[in-house]
């Protein structure tokens, strides 16, 4: 046997016995392992897609326009402040994009000219933020509201899940395998703005408020108020049950609108256990420095008054500030399930998204409909493989079966490849493998037809087979190149299971080149060691 056929049989051995390797976990076998047994094997084997498990589709659309006015109220904060610690007394209130001053002044002005130059003066005391900085904030919010998507899912748990940017400010999100659809939207979709406000008891508007009202009464308060409230002040409230007939209520609660302190002064938040309430979980919170310090300062400046923890609007406490804190502790409490208190614990400590999310998309996908389809996929393709094997047998004789031990070879090294690369596998990915599979059957075919043609010209079995092979050789890589390019474009420019079909159609077009050219000819090679043999089954 010749030295080149060896190698080329221990390769072909050797990538057989690896895909094996990492097929392993994705066989229904490896369920019936022992646990050492397993752990010679990788983990993770081939995923099944959001279609073939089931599982939820999301579509959401991010508020760019309200990421703006978010940004806007920040930077009013951040002048007030800063003009309060050069000795301009000052209000600065926000209104969409533009931002007003009482009283403006002359320091004022030069200071936002200097320090802010996003903001464009329309007159005296008044400001808007630059249009074209407004374009960037709402691009930036999707971009941001993505990456703590994509951190929130990945804490959350969920395997191989496909998060991606649709059109300008949607974000499109795929979770096979979810069991609990309601949990994750609101996992996924909270905004998780907490802010730290001051009760306004000391407003006579706060004595006009009820102590509770029905939710269908918030709307009729709200109205009934309006008029009422100053332009810095809001009623936010509190979500409770009654007491005695145990309807859900809402504790209405008048607040200063400034945001004293916000989420972005956290360090860390953490799920804990009130021992005093039943064990009951709470969340507890760690600031940063910088935010431990303001903490400290503010807790100082209000001793005696109520602090309103608000979270995405509703006020979960309002603890009345006996003292200073200091420290940079603080905690959330509201009657949280174990499972709600580690979400917003980890929504808190990622960080709160830059605006709001509005669902425009909700699909549950049952698995059953994943199992219907494994199973029509397993029947068409056991159906289409025998037919296959069938015909290449009866029509080419031994090489057929040769070609057959190159289309096993093909699947594989196809799946194991996929294995290896922790592939998620959905239907467009099962129509690429078949695909692929069908240009491995052409391939051996135009080879079978040019040795045959050299066969009927006079030549030996093994001339035939080498000039077969070299003869075929161009036009089975060209067609494999041209559909390689075909699968790079639909990679490059599609989305989803568009990209998984063009992935598995790429691995496919590989492999079919190795199996071709490499697999059968190594066979061929070893059936015509001797010079002896006069005729080749075709």
């Amino acid at each position: 046997m010749k030295k080149n056929v060896k190698g080329r049989l221990a390769l072909i051995i050797g990538f057989a016995l690896l895909a094996l390797y990492f097929l392993v976990p994705s066989m229904a076998l490896s369920d019936g392992m022992s646990p050492g047994l397993r752990g010679l094997f990788p983990e993770r084997g081939i995923t099944l897609g959001l279609d073939l498990q089931g599982g939820l589709h999301l579509v959401f659309e991010v508020d760019g326009d309200r990421a703006v006015e978010i940004t806007v109220e920040r930077l009013a904060q951040r002048i007030q402040a800063e003009a309060a610690d050069r000795g301009i007394e000052t209000v600065m209130k926000s209104d969409g994009l533009t931002v007003t001053a009482e009283p403006s002044g002359i320091e004022l002005a030069a200071l936002i000219a200097d320090q802010y130059s996003v903001l464009e003066s329309t007159g005296e005391g008044t400001w808007v933020y630059d249009a074209t900085t407004a374009t960037a904030t709402r691009n930036d919010a999707v971009d941001q509201a993505l990456e703590k998507i994509r951190n929130r899912i990945d804490k959350f748990g969920v395997a191989e899940p496909t998060i991606h940017r649709q059109a300008d400010n949607e974000i499109v999100i795929q979770l096979p395998g979810v069991k609990d659809p309601k949990r994750a939207i609101e996992f996924i979709g909270q905004t998780a703005q907490l802010e730290f406000k001051i009760v306004d008891n000391k407003s006579p508007l706060a004595a006009e408020l009820p102590q509770a009202v029905t939710e269908a009464g918030v709307d009729e308060l709200l109205t009934a108020f309006a008029n009422k409230l100053s332009a810095d002040q809001e009623i936010l409230f509190q979500r409770g049950t009654d007491s005695v007939t145990g309807d859900p209520v809402r504790y209405p609660f008048l607040l200063q609108k400034a945001a004293l302190i916000s989420g972005n002064d956290l360090s860390d938040a953490r799920v804990s256990i009130d021992q005093a309430k039943f064990n009951e979980p709470y969340v507890s919170l760690t600031f940063s420095d910088a935010g431990a310090a303001l903490f400290d300062q503010v807790t100082g400046d209000h001793v005696g008054e109520n602090m309103a923890i608000v979270l995405d609007g509703t006020v979960y406490s309002a603890p009345v500030i006996q003292e200073r804190i200091s420290g940079g502790s603080a905690s959330i409490s509201g009657s949280f399930t174990m499972d709600k208190a580690r979400d917003l614990a980890i929504v808190l400590k990622i960080g709160a998204l830059p605006a709001p999310l509005k669902m425009i998309q909700n699909v549950t996908v049952g698995p059953s409909l994943g199992r219907d389809s494994i199973q029509a996929g397993k029947l068409a393709g056991l159906i289409g493989g025998v037919l296959v094997i069938v015909f290449m047998l009866v029509y080419y004789r031994v090489s057929g079966l040769i070609a057959d031990f190159a289309l096993v070879l093909n699947i594989l090294l196809l799946l194991g490849l996929m294995s290896a690369l922790h592939f998620t596998l959905t239907l467009p990915g099962i129509a690429g493998v078949i695909l692929a599979i069908g240009m491995a059957v052409d391939s051996n075919v135009l080879m079978f037809e040019r040795m045959r043609e050299e066969l009927r010209a006079g030549k030996t079995p093994r001339a035939a087979v080498d000039s077969g092979y070299d003869k075929a050789f161009w036009t089975i890589f060209d067609s494999h190149v041209t559909t390689f390019i075909t699968a790079l474009v639909l990679f490059q420019f599609g989305t989803g299971p568009i990209k998984g079909f063009a992935v598995t159609l790429s691995l496919g077009v590989a492999i079919n080149l190795f199996t071709a050219l490499i697999g059968t000819k190594t066979v061929f090679d070893i059936i015509n060691r001797k010079s002896e043999v006069r005729s080749l089954s075709i």
